[in-house]
């Protein structure tokens, strides 16, 4: 698979009302390291295109857009369509992802297990 196949199947991945970061998005295309590349990729895609753009932020969950920019407007309304809350610097905090979706939470937070 070619590395932007590769970037635009790892953003197709994200849930709806769920972000993830650049490198993320990079590492899970198998691209460690790559964050630059999928920005490239995003900025490439034709008007129009249905690639969920808006669910790529930068490593410190905020939108990388400019607040109060055209851009940023966009895809605040994009991602509180989707659920997430939006501070009005870009901070993003997406909505609670079931467990039963989260890989992650299955297996480092298993159901009746003391912490």
């Amino acid at each position: 698979m070619e590395s932007r196949d590769a970037i635009v199947a790892a953003i197709l991945s994200i849930p709806r009302g769920s972000v993830r970061a650049y490198g993320e998005v990079a590492r899970r295309a198998g691209l460690p390291g790559r964050a630059r590349l999928v920005a490239r990729v995003l900025a490439e895609q034709p008007e129009g295109s249905r690639l969920p753009w808006h669910r790529v932020v930068r490593s410190g969950g905020r939108i990388a857009f400019a607040p109060g920019s055209a851009d940023f407007d966009r895809q605040r309304e994009r991602l509180e369509a989707e659920g997430c809350r939006v501070s009005d610097s870009g901070r993003v905090i997406p909505k609670a992802e079931p467990a039963a979706q989260s890989l992650d939470r299955l297996i480092w937070d298993p159901v009746g297990v003391p912490t």
